[in-house]
């Protein structure tokens, strides 16, 4: 059976698009599944798809090499679709006539439409000859109007239309008395998690979805001020980007939190972040779904969600593997969080639970339900195939039906049938000695994807796939950027057959300078020399790790970079002194912290250096309170920063360094410990009366005083 899915845009990283994936994925085990993405803006989709699954596109705007990028239909309105619709999804002219033909030719026994401007078009040009399924991805009635109305007339022409929670399926039911339709819940799948699951240990709860006014994260953040009053040891981090992302930063400081409170900004894959925390917060006004929720469970992570339409209360059974709190209300949210806080047992038995109870969302389980619907469909049907050619290769223009083979080739092919088999008998010369040497020599080129993983004592474990791996004497190096000196560490052969390549970062063995390291791997028997590509950069050990006693410092965090790449930013100093925590007021900035490599001497009395980048700023010194040998507080007044600001320039910086005794060398004062790569990004910090503590590129701690 063939099986053909269509997506506005296969290149993007939304719900729908992972959901598809997932559940495409699993059919093409047993079947032939294509997804047909109307719009191609990328090279290659951002999110895994499996390699069963055929992609193809009818429409090419990539920029500068894509083949309908000028064409004049793409600026012309839709005659299907309604305005708002087409607007959303990028619905044209264009695509008016590259579906309309793509129905028309498709060799697909089911097509299903996963928005509701394909499940339009699929109602008007799709044919009896397949089977026609429509998805709902949201909430009957929260589309425009327009959207619902022209949704609402292509409903009955469909085979079958479902949405994602059995409450929403049941409001389609009441909408459409009497039709033929088959109207049925079929909720996303979900794929098991490959990172190690929680311990629920951590003191962290995360939050995770696009920034939208939908998803209530100002509830949250109000309710996160109940709990850092409560427990102000736990911590706080939003995942994720969009239009809301001004307004809940000036929330945040507005409230204070902004120590508490981390925008974290997307992440993909995010299952390695979910892993970090122990608990899980969703705080939606309604979500059709919910795919963060089990997302979260499948990473060992209880959720308190609120209870809005339809999908939390689906999902989560209260009390068992999750919490359920009133929708909309800020102060049930923050009760529901402190509960699992103040409740190590609870919080950790709901987390295993969750693993189990994602289990019922897997692709595969979704996929036979699928089967099932399109059994009680009838099955595939025996109409005509289609007068043209199948599906082409993604050109976007439909293929013509092939002419009839020339006499003359039939004929060769004929002869061809009849000599293969008296050929074979023939033996084939022998390999020259030349060409066998030069075989030999030639190795396949190394193809490296790895994940990695940081225990309880710090080490960074580096899984490679065997898969692209060839030949003897393969090594990992880790070379710092700019210095081309490589670190070589065995790579140990797989311990069976279907095992990664592994090697141990030992922390307390190997010393990286300070700096960003790659990963490569390394062929000794022709020095073929490869980078890794980052599959997983499980970082969870890192959240409440501590740092190895005595000097120098040293810290490592492995991270994925921009373009995909496995790489490890590592700290190394002979004293740190580590910025845990930096309070704000109307006159003062404070910042608690705590000394590596060395201690706080008796009889000392040491201070903080502010030393300004500018030669018009004076130097600002300030007394640090030792509580213990190696725990600080230091508090700087903003009048001091003014006072010593000059007139020079409209902004002035200092950076902040500890003396721990009169002739001793400043020990820059920095935030390096945990999992974050880039502190200068995640943890920000308000101006007040003009006075601003921030991280630089460095994560070292500056304060910044502007007119």
């Amino acid at each position: 059976m063939k099986i053909s899915f269509l997506l506005q845009n296969a290149y993007g990283i939304g719900g729908t698009i992972r959901s598809t994936f997932n559940v495409a994925g699993a059919l093409a085990a047993r079947h032939d599944v294509e997804i047909v993405s109307i719009h191609r803006t990328g090279g290659t989709p951002k999110l895994p798809l499996d390699r069963k699954v055929k992609l193809v596109h009818l429409i090419d705007t990539r920029a500068e090499t894509g083949a309908d990028r000028d064409n004049p239909l793409l600026e012309q309105d839709s005659a299907h679709i309604p305005p708002v619709e087409a607007k959303g999804a990028h619905f044209s002219a264009l695509t008016d006539k590259r579906v309309a033909e793509h129905l028309a030719r498709t060799d697909a026994d089911v097509v299903v439409a996963t928005r509701p401007g394909l499940v339009m078009y699929l109602a008007e040009f799709g044919q009896d000859r397949y089977l026609r399924i429509g998805q709902e991805h949201r909430i009957y009635g929260t589309h425009e109007p327009n959207i619902r109305a022209a949704q609402d007339l292509a409903i009955p022409h469909l085979d079958a239309h479902t949405a994602v929670s059995d409450a929403d399926a049941a409001t389609h039911r009441e909408q459409f008395p009497g039709i033929k339709t088959k109207l049925i819940a079929l909720p996303n799948g979900v794929p098991a998690s490959e990172v190690e699951p929680s311990d629920g240990n951590a003191k962290l709860v995360v939050a995770a979805g696009r920034l939208i006014p939908v998803k209530r994260y100002d509830l949250l953040v109000k309710a996160w001020a109940t709990v850092a009053a409560a427990r102000p040891d736990w911590k706080l981090r939003i995942y994720g980007r969009g239009p809301q992302q001004a307004k809940l930063r000036e929330q945040i400081d507005q409230l204070g939190l902004a120590g508490h409170i981390t925008l974290m900004g997307a992440h993909s894959p995010i299952e390695t972040e979910w892993a970090k925390g122990s608990i899980a917060a969703v705080t939606s006004r309604e979500e059709s779904f919910g795919m963060t929720i089990v997302e979260a469970m499948n990473c060992g992570v209880p959720v308190v969600a609120t209870d809005c339409p339809h999908g939390p209360g689906e999902i989560i059974k209260d009390g068992h593997d999750g919490l359920l709190v009133t929708n909309l209300d800020s102060d049930a949210i923050a009760k529901g969080l402190l509960k699992l806080i103040e409740d190590d047992e609870l919080r950790h038995t709901m987390g295993k639970n969750a693993l189990v109870s994602a289990e019922r969302y897997h692709p595969d389980a979704i996929a036979r339900r699928y089967e099932e619907l399109i059994e009680s469909l009838g099955g595939v049907r025996d109409g005509s195939a289609p007068a043209a050619a199948p599906t082409g290769t993604g050109s976007g223009t439909a293929e013509r039906k092939p002419a009839p083979v020339p006499l003359s080739k039939m004929l060769r092919r004929t002869a061809g049938k009849l000599l293969r088999p008296l050929r074979r008998g023939v033996a084939k010369p022998a390999t020259p000695p030349v060409k066998a040497a030069l075989k030999e020599i030639v190795r396949k080129p190394l193809r490296c994807t790895a994940s990695c993983r940081v225990d309880a004592d710090g080490n960074i474990h580096v899984f490679v796939d065997r898969k692209g791996l060839s030949g003897e004497k393969l090594s990992l190096t880790v070379t710092r950027r700019k210095e081309g000196k490589p670190v070589s560490v065995p790579l140990k052969a797989p311990a069976g057959p279907r095992a990664p390549y592994t090697a141990v970062l030992d922390r307390k063995q190997l010393r990286l300078g300070e700096g960003r390291w790659d990963l490569h791997v390394v062929r000794g028997d022709d020095n073929a020399r490869r980078r890794v590509v980052s599959h997983l950069a499980e970082g969870r050990g890192l959240v409440e790790l501590e740092a190895l006693p005595g000097a120098p410092f040293t810290w490592w965090v492995p991270y994925p970079t921009v373009d995909g790449f496995l790489a490890l930013r590592a700290w190394n100093r002979p004293v740190h002194a580590e910025a845990r925590a930096v309070h704000q007021d109307d006159t003062t900035v404070t910042v608690e912290g705590t000394l590596h490599g060395a201690e706080f001497a008796d009889g000392a009395e040491p201070v903080l250096v502010a030393t300004p980048r500018a030669d018009t700023a004076d130097r600002v010194t300030a007394e640090v309170t030792a509580v213990d040998s190696t725990t600080f507080r230091v508090t700087v007044p903003y009048a001091d920063l003014r006072h010593a600001r000059g007139t020079g320039e409209e902004n002035t910086v200092w950076d902040l360094a500890l003396r721990l005794t009169p002739d001793g060398e400043p020990v820059k004062v920095a935030r390096l410990i945990g999992d974050i790569v880039d502190r200068n990004k995640t943890d920000l910090y308000p101006k007040i009366d003009g006075i601003k503590p921030y991280f630089t590129v460095n994560s070292d701690l500056a304060i910044s005083c502007s007119v």
